[in-house]
């Protein structure tokens, strides 16, 4: 009697995740070797509330395409007229049930109609603490090297909510390391990677978890 009511219990607490979590299909943009795609993907593989569920590229040699066959991730590759052509991407994304958008090294300009269509609902992340560091065309080492330059003392992540303007919009998070006498590009940019790999995911679950 005990077993069936502990069965019964069980069944009754999975039925309450299925109906009281709701599962948000997202899809990650990204132009470049996807370790944060990855890292995202690894993260929500088995969360009940978040699912990768679309890879979006422009580059047709990006290893993030690799990253999306080696966990069975379905990968589109766009060009750029075809990611500004509205008839194609929203529809694209209503096919897919997607209703977040994360950027992740996208280096394509985000059209106004998908700011719209998804309000509140695209971020990015930025490899320094914005605003200082950022604007078009800064990405990469670009980033690492303005921010050495500058002698900046401290350095970090930004992830913010995707406005019409190149990481303009409103911040949401902040992470940051202090910069040593003897940093160079590669060391900012492994401190960066660790703090993405460390503070990303949790950020949108964070997010997420409130819509």
């Amino acid at each position: 009697m005990f077993f069936f009511c502990f069965i019964l219990t069980i069944l009754f607490i999975n039925i309450q995740n299925l109906y009281f979590y709701k599962m948000n299909k997202i899809s990650i943009f990204a132009s470049g070797n996807g370790s944060n795609a990855e890292n995202i993907i690894v993260y929500f593989s088995k969360s009940k509330i978040v699912k990768v569920a679309l890879i979006l590229t422009n580059n047709s040699k990006a290893l993030v395409i690799n990253k999306a066959n080696k966990y069975n991730i379905p990968i589109l590759i766009l060009k750029k007229d075809e990611f500004n052509n509205q008839d194609i991407i929203l529809e694209i994304l209503k096919n897919f049930q997607i209703s977040f958008i994360v950027l992740a090294g996208f280096l394509l300009k985000v059209p106004s109609f998908l700011i719209s269509k998804f309000k509140d609902s695209i971020i990015n992340i930025h490899p320094s603490l914005l605003p200082k560091h950022g604007g078009e065309g800064m990405y990469g080492d670009k980033v690492h090297e303005s921010v050495l330059k500058n002698r900046e003392l401290i350095s970090g992540i930004t992830v913010h909510f995707v406005d019409e303007f190149y990481d303009h919009g409103e911040i949401i998070s902040q992470k940051t390391f202090k910069i040593e006498d003897n940093d160079t590009i590669e060391t900012v940019k492994n401190k960066v990677k660790r703090l993405e790999k460390k503070y990303f995911p949790i950020i949108i679950e964070s997010i997420l978890v409130k819509l």
